[in-house]
């Protein structure tokens, strides 16, 4: 492992300025979960280590204007268990819940978790493809069950994250430091698909912070959830996961958001499935047509054509629960 220096800014500003220094390949730390692996791998060989953890301030959960904001260092256990989030975003703290182990929760943070690289065998094993700054996705020829059936090319990854589609469905803001100042984002504009750039998964500047999230104020009737969908019994990411947040009167859906994981590098929104659920009783028949929806434009690779019948699946069965 390459010798780095590792340095505790007291504010966002001295952090930025850090980030930024010439000469000097840097990054940043929250909990670190994931990149201490990188580091570990070789995959990342930083001189300069920015713990973000001696922030004041950036691990907390308010509320300002009838939006809830949520500090970038906050921790996925505590997003969980805050009961302002389960009661108004339940499908936040769901999504924050199926995140890994309890030891993993307790230690990742939200910023952490939505800006973490993709968990491509290739490409954490320092194959030289797209995300390695090669040539080639190997996995289109290759070991592909884990892979895009949405969005792909030239890199068939999957965003890795529970919380994203989460955030997507919520329609989150996210706000991010940089040394010309402050932005805000919306969450479906923070990911960036590998048409833009493969080697990233989002907009991030690599000296910006993603200070805080906003979560605007929860409509009347928000009724939401968080499914997810293993290959196996223990720690791993989704094959396929939805997130669904549906506006209800009484038994009518007035506007929803459905977005898909662990389908496409980015969140997958379904905005006909959307179109098809605004305006009317979700009855199982309707739930069915929409997961049937769920899947028009997929292009599986040759291994995961299995995640067909299984998004429509989750579609139709998780839309049938969050409507009754």
């Amino acid at each position: 492992m390459k010798t780095f220096t590792n340095v505790n800014p007291k504010s966002v500003q001295e952090a930025v300025k850090l980030l930024g220094q010439q000469g000097k390949t840097t990054a940043v730390v929250g909990g670190g979960s994931d990149l201490l692996g990188m580091v570990k791998e070789r995959l990342i060989q930083p001189d300069i280590l920015v713990n973000l953890k001696t922030i004041p301030g950036l691990d907390k959960i308010t509320e300002q204007g009838g939006e809830v904001r949520i500090g970038g260092l906050t921790t996925l256990a505590t997003i969980s268990q805050d009961p302002t989030i389960r009661s108004r975003y339940k499908v936040l703290a769901d999504a924050a819940g199926a995140v890994g182990t309890p030891q993993i929760r307790n230690a990742g943070t939200i910023a952490g978790n939505v800006s973490q690289r993709p968990w491509c065998w290739y490409f954490r094993n320092g194959f030289p493809c797209f995300k390695n700054g090669g040539k080639t996705c190997f996995s289109i020829a290759g070991e592909n069950e884990f892979h895009a059936i949405f969005g792909g090319g030239p890199s068939y990854i999957v965003h890795p994250s529970d919380t994203a589609p989460a955030l997507v469905a919520l329609d989150a803001k996210f706000r991010i430091a940089g040394p010309a100042g402050e932005r805000t984002i919306a969450a479906s504009e923070f990911f960036a698909p590998p048409s833009k750039d493969p080697s990233r998964e989002n907009v991030l500047a690599h000296d910006e912070v993603l200070v805080e999230i906003h979560l605007p104020a929860a409509p009347r009737g928000l009724r939401s959830t968080y499914h997810k969908e293993l290959d196996r019994e223990s720690w791993t990411h989704a094959i396929v996961s939805v997130a669904v947040a549906l506006e209800m009167d009484r038994d009518f859906c007035k506007k929803a958001r459905v977005v898909l994981g662990g389908v496409a590098p980015i969140p997958w929104r379904l905005p006909k499935v959307e179109a098809m659920l605004a305006g009317k009783r979700i009855t199982p028949e309707l739930a069915a047509q929409a997961g049937a929806a769920s899947i028009e434009g997929a292009q599986p690779l040759a291994k995961n054509k299995y995640k067909l019948p299984l998004t429509k699946a989750i579609v139709k069965r998780t839309l049938t629960a969050v409507a009754a």
